[in-house]
């Protein structure tokens, strides 16, 4: 393991400007995290990546929903015909909303 990559004083530089009051435990335990952070985005910047092409996302997407395309519906006298209260071409429904 090498030296650390942050600092207590840098810890407590961001705590300060997030404006987060860390007790002792918890601004050693932030800078190790930190510092296991740092050490990753060191591994990934070693990695040989010539050739591959920038990407937003590490898994492919696709879109599962179907395409917006007209359709004819049913014929209105057919959904009328099991309207249990019609009025004309209209379905009749109680009222909900009292004046």
């Amino acid at each position: 393991m090498g030296a650390p990559k942050i600092t207590l004083a840098e810890v407590e530089q961001v705590a300060r400007l997030a404006r987060l009051a860390l007790t002792d435990t918890e601004k050693e335990k932030m800078r190790r995290e930190l510092d296991g952070i740092l050490t990753y985005i060191d591994k990934l910047r070693a990695l040989d990546t010539e050739g591959v092409p920038p990407t937003s996302r590490a898994v492919p997407t696709t879109n599962v929903m179907r395409e917006d395309e007209l359709k004819p519906s049913f014929p209105r006298e057919d959904m009328l015909a099991n309207a249990p209260d019609r009025a004309g071409e209209l379905f009749r429904v109680p009222k909900i909303i009292e004046e």
